[in-house]
């Protein structure tokens, strides 16, 4: 028990990593950010399959169902951050950015026959730019002056869960996912003129989060033969409002320094979100998944500045879709080489945006991923692993910034035999 608090601990001292930008991206400055990707470093590799995957030696939170899968006599913890470089293009300017991120921490056990339990902490959403612009405006005078506009933006939503997932009958599991959604997201943008006649402009919008968040899961598991096995899976997110009470603060100031603030009470929802997958595993050798998820952001209510009012209503997104397949093969898990232990992964993706810009679509999200998983062998263990995958990610809409990404992933494994008994003779 020791150290199943000790790996909470763990979990707890990510929190101010995970409050980190890990975005760089001007979509940020939409809704609630850029949605983050779901799925561990095991999943990462197969580019975010995981609905219909039952792996006994990870864990697979997106898909609740699977932690009664998990290996009676381990406790399983598991950690990752990435690493990306992003090429923003608009026109003939082009732009690089770095970042460096903590993605999550997750472990998880079994608790009983059939019956298993997992907690952790995941990102949902970043935040994070920096640019501006100059442009011409006309004064009252009927004069004009050049005006310099710059906007920021940071923050993000973050997620704190305890899982269950329990299988009642052979082939069928059921899982929930209970979890704390919490963050802060500021936007600014600050207008600036040459003329010192005109009063500078500053306005703020921020929001703080803390609210619940559920999600349930399914897994149904059938034989069909020695060795091959199809596993169908789906999951549901509860869609809610977030009892938030964003504010929007403008502050114009020169002469005589005036603030006037506006509150959108109640502002934001959580879209609810349908997802399903299937796998197909041939023994412990191959392994190729598709799911399919669907997010319902057009019925989710979010603040707009309208006028001299700052009002929260739906239709401002639209419903996002994402489609993505991914594959796993592995010579022998038991083998005694080395090289016939690994695991090597390749996965694609779809995905259509969620947020309008300028009243048009969003960018769509284009995505493909390859991966490794490298068995950590030493005297005492010989089930831990390190999972690295690369993913090459295109965002692109016509007229719009498109963005080129490239990201490492990188996640460490713990699988410790904790619970065995030891028998003398």
């Amino acid at each position: 028990m020791k150290k199943i608090f000790a790996a909470m601990s763990i979990a707890l001292l990510a929190t101010p990593a995970l409050a980190q930008s890990g975005t760089n991206s001007p979509y940020s400055q939409y809704g609630i950010g850029v949605l983050s990707d779901q799925g561990n470093s095991f999943n990462r590799g197969m580019n975010g399959v995981g609905l219909g995957l039952r792996p006994h030696n990870q864990i697979n939170y997106l898909n609740p169902a699977s932690y009664s899968a998990v290996d009676s006599l381990s406790f399983i913890f598991d950690a990752g951050f990435s690493l990306q470089m992003t090429n923003f293009k608009e026109g003939k300017v082009s732009k690089n950015a770095k970042n460096a991120s903590f993605e999550y921490a997750v472990a998880g056990f079994r608790a009983a026959p059939n019956l298993g339990v997992a907690f952790g902490i995941l990102p949902i959403s970043n935040v994070g730019y920096q640019f501006s612009n100059t442009s011409i405006a006309s004064l009252d005078d009927g004069t004009s002056t050049a005006v310099s506009s710059k906007y920021s933006g940071t923050g993000g939503l973050h997620e704190a869960f305890v899982g269950l997932g329990w299988s009642p009958v052979k082939g069928f599991s059921f899982g929930l996912n209970g979890g704390y959604l919490w963050g802060e997201m500021e936007h600014i943008i600050e207008n600036s003129y040459t003329d010192s006649s005109a009063k500078s402009l500053k306005k703020k919008r921020n929001c703080s989060i803390g609210s619940y968040k559920l999600d349930f899961g399914v897994q149904y598991q059938q034989n069909l033969n020695d060795k091959d096995v199809i596993t169908v899976g789906a999951t549901y997110g509860l869609g809610h409002s977030l009892n938030a009470d964003p504010t929007l603060s403008i502050i114009s100031s020169g002469s005589v320094s005036d603030t006037t603030e506006f509150v959108a009470h109640d502002g934001i929802d959580f879209p609810s979100q349908i997802a399903a997958g299937v796998s197909y595993a041939h023994g412990t050798k191959w392994t190729v998944g598709l799911d399919c998820t669907l997010q319902q952001w057009a019925e989710a209510k979010f603040p707009e500045e309208q006028g001299n009012s700052y009002v929260s209503k739906k239709g401002l997104f639209m419903d996002s879709h994402k489609i993505n397949a991914g594959f796993e093969y592995c010579q022998n898990p038991e083998g005694r080489s080395f090289m016939s232990r690994i695991r090597y992964r390749l996965g694609a993706g779809y995905s259509t945006p969620y947020i309008k810009v300028g009243g048009k679509d969003g960018p769509s999200q284009l995505s493909v991923s390859a991966g490794v998983g490298v068995p950590i062998v030493n005297a005492f263990n010989n089930r831990s692993m390190l999972n690295v995958s690369a993913q090459w990610v295109r965002n692109d809409a016509s007229g719009l910034i498109k963005e080129n990404s490239f990201r490492i992933n990188i996640g460490f494994t713990f699988n410790e035999r904790w619970f065995a008994k030891w028998k003398f003779e």
